[in-house]
């Protein structure tokens, strides 16, 4: 058919996306009428680009191989709507008396694959015993449920934030035995992958201290390392919110940084004094 129309707008899945392949599908040709079915933002900053590429071939094996497609499509959208409703059977039900969280600081977008389940973080956080681990960086609705059905909602089989971890296979090795050293293969497990999941997730965060974490230590050690180290970390602050009730407090990058500089500061001022040196620090332009 020669339509560019993916090239245009974002997601063909998205609303006019589907809005125009069904109308094509259905019969419609007009690249005006076509427009008329996009967003009110799609129409007016990119209504000629929109037009142009809707004008194609229109061959008629084109347009029954994306009629199949489009039946695919929906076939596959009510088997996953099936899913969430399974899901949501095996869910208990939420207390009427629940309160109702307060909103999030900052607005998540649901993931693509997240289960479409009304109220799901009240839900979870019942199941937790009021702990809301939304609250977390990275934890969003269906990452937690993920975690929930790996590790349940009883922690205290693991008596510290250690022994968690480490159960993960997020935690640091120890590869010395006296004067030999050695590697021994160790893997992650469902719960440490989910973890790294959510780490990676951080990487490019422009205003949470463990972004800039991540970044501090991918420069020294490396991505995989800062990966795993990042990872650990919000497995630790999974523990201490579901044993400890711990609520995580958002420190911000910037003061991430400041503390960082101090600890390089006060690291300087300890190799002065070993090497009997001063340090002098220089004057700021006004």
């Amino acid at each position: 058919m020669n339509i560019k129309l993916h090239n245009v707008i974002s997601s063909l899945a998205g609303t006019s996306g589907l809005a125009v392949v069904r109308a094509i599908v259905a019969g419609e040709r007009s690249p005006e009428t076509l427009l008329a079915l996009c967003d009110q933002q799609i129409r007016r900053a990119k209504a000629e680009q929109v037009k142009e590429s809707l004008r194609g071939t229109w061959d008629t094996e084109h347009i029954f191989a994306l009629s199949q497609a489009l039946q695919s499509w929906d076939h596959y959208q009510q088997q996953i709507a099936e899913c969430d409703r399974q899901i949501q059977a095996v869910l208990p039900p939420l207390d009427p008396e629940q309160p109702a969280l307060p909103r999030p600081k900052t607005a998540r977008r649901a993931g693509v694959n997240s289960p479409d389940i009304p109220r799901l973080r009240e839900i979870l956080a019942q199941m937790c015993g009021g702990r809301d681990l939304t609250q977390l960086p990275a934890h969003t609705h269906y990452g937690v449920l993920q975690l929930i059905g790996e590790v349940g909602t009883d922690l205290s089989k693991w008596p510290t934030e250690k022994h968690f971890t480490a159960w993960t296979g997020l935690a640091p090795g120890n590869h010395d035995s006296g004067k030999r050293k050695g590697r021994a293969k160790r893997g992650r497990n469902r719960a440490g992958r989910l973890f790294c999941m959510m780490a990676q997730g951080l990487v490019r965060s422009k205003d949470i201290a463990l972004g800039g974490f991540y970044r501090r230590m991918c420069a020294r050690r490396g991505g995989l390392v800062a990966t795993m180290a990042l990872a650990r970390k919000l497995a630790a602050w999974f523990w201490r919110v579901m044993v400890k009730g711990d609520d995580y407090v958002e420190q911000g990058l910037a003061n991430y940084d400041a503390q960082v500089l101090q600890s390089k500061q006060r690291a300087l001022k300890r190799l002065a004094k070993e090497l009997g040196q001063q340090l002098v620090p220089i004057a700021q332009p006004a």
